[in-house]
């Protein structure tokens, strides 16, 4: 299945170009049919002042409306999407007489889209070359979806052992955890009180998962647990039985973390066997002009 994303989302400037292209045979009368490169010999459904309008560009725009809003009306209507193809070369051919198309902006805008578009179907073809399989999906589930026990905690993070012996002596004598993880944690937690809420030992390093797992509700650790992070006093609050979504609700969602993941490890591979060279001088001023505009004088900046 073709992840919606890389539906082929194709522009306006695109399909035009698409339209003027299509070759035909001339007509024994009629003005001259612009002849292409392209090899479409489908059947042709109308001409524009002697453009073909052929049955793929058809097809085509009928892709492009259902990809955009499934379900479109108009893209069941194979007459309408004509007409429509129709009035858009229309408008392609009144601009091109006005010489909209030699306009700079314009064609870096189609050149941008044609861009897009192969770069859309090099990344496809790539995950169309390697199938993601229902066995890789299973595997994927059952290593990162929480099953069995799941956990509440707190957790005071430290850099050094002794003073997470210290605070653990504090606690002895009846000291309030959440206060003390906001006063001395290290940890993001810290401004909540150390609060972790709920997760499973696969989300958590080895220690200390293996630390929550052999305690009982309402205790905290009297030795600190050591990661590669710190040091953690761990107090438990409270622990369940997990009861993840089955495989086959979650499945769609794996996938596209899947097809997420290849299209990274696809462009990372192109990156590394390119020559790339950033014009980092010429780049500074285009990043500086919004906050420049914003603020209105360079000197404001922080």
């Amino acid at each position: 299945m073709k992840p919606a994303n890389l539906t082929l989302a194709l522009g306006l400037g695109v399909l035009l170009a698409a339209c003027d292209q299509v070759p035909v045979n001339a007509p024994d009368e009629g003005p001259e049919i612009p002849k292409s490169s392209i090899a479409d010999n489908s059947p042709v459904l109308a001409t524009v002042n002697g453009t073909p309008i052929t049955e793929s560009v058809v097809v085509l725009y009928e892709e492009q409306l259902h990809a955009r809003r499934p379900g479109n009306p108009l893209s069941q209507n194979r007459r309408a999407v004509l007409e429509e193809v129709v009035n858009l070369e229309l408008a392609r051919q009144s601009g091109e007489s006005q010489g909209l198309d030699q306009d700079t902006k314009l064609q870096l805008q189609i050149d941008q889209q044609r861009r897009a578009v192969i770069a859309t179907a090099a990344i496809q073809k790539e995950l169309d070359s390697r199938p993601i399989t229902d066995e890789e999906l299973q595997k994927l589930y059952e290593e990162q979806v929480p099953s069995g026990a799941e956990y509440k905690a707190r957790h005071i993070l430290l850099k050094e052992e002794d003073e997470a012996k210290k605070l653990i002596a504090e606690l002895d004598k009846g000291a309030d955890f959440s206060e003390l993880a906001k006063q001395h944690s290290t940890g993001p937690s810290g401004k909540n009180g150390g609060d972790l809420g709920w997760f499973s030992p696969k989300q958590m390093v080895a220690p200390f998962s293996e630390a929550v797992a052999g305690m009982e509700k309402g205790t905290y650790t009297k030795e600190p647990v050591k990661t590669q992070f710190g040091w953690h006093i761990i107090i438990l609050d409270d622990s369940r039985e997990a009861s993840p979504p089955p495989f086959e609700q979650l499945k769609p969602q794996i996938q596209a973390f899947v097809q997420k993941q290849r299209v990274q490890d696809y462009i990372a591979k192109l990156r590394q066997d390119a020559t790339i060279e950033i014009n980092e001088e010429q780049l500074a001023p285009a990043a500086d002009a919004p906050e420049t505009a914003d603020t209105g004088s360079a000197d404001d900046k922080p």
